[in-house]
């Protein structure tokens, strides 16, 4: 059961009987499957999105176009030699006009929203329907660690973590790390599309400066981690080598608009000094090369365990475990797959208690999975995490969402009221004794059982069990 707390998304019917006797192992046979959506051949890559967003965006503002051309036609038409009486009527026009302009832009709908939606279906199920979900969990810890958000790059947000993030999970991390640098959302949250060099030819012709978000929030981050070494010049420098990491315009290629591209005319020209390394090439390359160091540095390692402990063991973790987790990545190299193998095989991992409190997102599918139920309204369950403060690929800041019990513990009485919520929907189908017997395998508190047994309606048995440290805790 703590393997499936602790490590998976919370048990579901069969889930138990499924790891058998040698949970650890059951682990690390989940890391040999593919991690592939299978369904996701549906869904538009990101910057076939992107385009579909930026079409309708530019459809939309030639409707508003058109709409306020021909009311100002009209009024014009009317306008010589008018009484007050007509004057007043001009007025009302203008409203008119104002209110054509707005369901001329109505009529084209966002396209975003739904694609957001079905991103966030397909993610949750993949949840849902894993036997453990510890390869699940991994996805979503990473896409956290190397977040964007929907609230800036709606369009993007879920095929960024399908095409960058899982894809690589199990890989190396210089591969993730690379992926998910130069991919367009990204580039896009961070603000690198139209950083410019200052000597570079943009930069003279436009007199626009650099953004050094992505380098700062790469090294402080992504990688090494706060107070590692590294100055506010290898900032500056860093963020000289990102110039010219950008997307091919929607507007300028219908073909592969919103697809990565170099653009060498906005590349701050020369070499740059990085952690006191000299980069000499003069395209993509040199922003390679400086990720590939920056995945390799000692500090990288320890930064990655420290998180990856934190999210799964404890919000102090185990030293020991993050000096072994640390060493297996640089002993393999950022094989990140040996590193979440190196975790589960520890002991340190397995000893504490189940006091850690499930962020929002992990503990409604938790819910979810306890009674069985495989498929969700996307709406609906987005919604819900939204509420508790956990919205789907919209955290505040770069940082992603916390992991540690202090940022979370306030938002847990509002749990209450979705649990009650969950709970009124599924009463006809889904039983809590039978969930503490079969699907739990009576492997919950005592109190629980007592309470759970007491309830006045199975709704509110339902809501109790949910809202025990059984359900909320890893």
């Amino acid at each position: 059961m703590l393997a499936l707390h602790r490590f998976g998304m919370g048990p579901r019917p069969g889930s138990i009987a499924a790891m058998g006797t040698d949970p650890r192992g059951a682990l690390i046979a989940e890391l040999d499957r593919p991690l592939v959506l299978t369904a996701a051949a549906s869904l538009p890559t990101s910057a076939k999105a992107f385009r579909t967003v930026a079409d309708a965006n530019a459809r939309r503002t030639a409707r508003v176009k058109q709409a306020q051309q021909q009311a100002r036609k009209q009024m014009a038409a009317a306008a010589p030699a008018m009484s007050e009486d007509q004057a007043q009527a001009q007025g009302q026009d203008k409203d008119a006009a104002e209110m054509a302009a707005k369901q001329a832009a109505e009529a084209v709908p966002d396209p975003g929203r739904p694609m957001y939606l079905q991103e966030a279906k397909l993610r949750t199920e993949a949840a849902l329907v894993a036997d453990i979900g510890f390869a699940e969990r991994l996805v979503w810890f990473w896409s956290n660690h190397f977040c964007v958000s929907a609230n800036k790059i709606q369009s993007m947000s879920g095929a960024y973590e399908r095409e960058a993030v899982r894809a690589n999970t199990l890989g190396r991390f210089v591969d993730l790390l690379l992926a998910v640098e130069g991919h367009p959302a990204m580039l896009f949250y961070l603000d690198n599309l139209e950083s410019m060099g200052a000597n570079s030819i943009a930069g003279i012709n436009r007199s626009r400066g650099l953004n050094e978000n992505i380098a700062r929030e790469i090294m402080e981050l992504h990688t090494l981690g706060v107070r590692t070494g590294y100055t506010q010049d290898d900032v500056i420098s860093f963020a000289n080598v990102m110039t010219g990491w950008t997307l091919v315009p929607p507007g300028d290629n219908p073909e592969h608009g919103g697809e990565f591209t170099f653009n060498p005319r906005l590349h701050e020209p020369g070499g740059q000094t990085v952690l006191g390394k000299r980069y000499e090439q003069e395209d993509a390359e040199q922003g390679r090369a400086v990720l590939r160091d920056l995945a390799a540095h000692p500090a990288t390692a320890t930064h990655v365990a420290t998180k990856l402990a934190r999210h799964f063991v404890a919000d102090e973790p185990p030293p020991g475990l993050i000096a072994q987790m640390a060493k297996t990545f640089r002993d393999t190299e950022g094989d990140l797959k040996q590193v979440a193998i190196a975790m589960v095989s520890s002991d340190d991992a397995w000893r504490g208690p189940r006091s850690k409190l499930k962020r929002p997102g992990e503990w409604g599918v938790g819910m979810v999975r306890a009674t069985g139920i495989t498929t969700v309204d996307p709406d609906r369950f987005t919604g819900g995490q939204a509420l508790l403060g956990e919205a789907l690929w919209r955290p505040s800041a770069p940082k992603g969402y916390p992991d540690d019990e202090a940022s979370w513990i306030d938002g847990v009485g509002r749990r209450l009221d979705i649990a009650n919520n969950f709970a009124e929907r599924i009463t006809g189908m889904a039983d809590p004794q039978i969930i503490i017997e079969d699907v739990f395998a009576s492997e919950i508190a005592p109190e629980v059982k007592q309470a759970v047994g007491r309830a006045e309606s199975r709704q509110q048995a339902l809501a109790l069990l949910f809202m025990s440290a059984d359900f909320q805790r890893r």
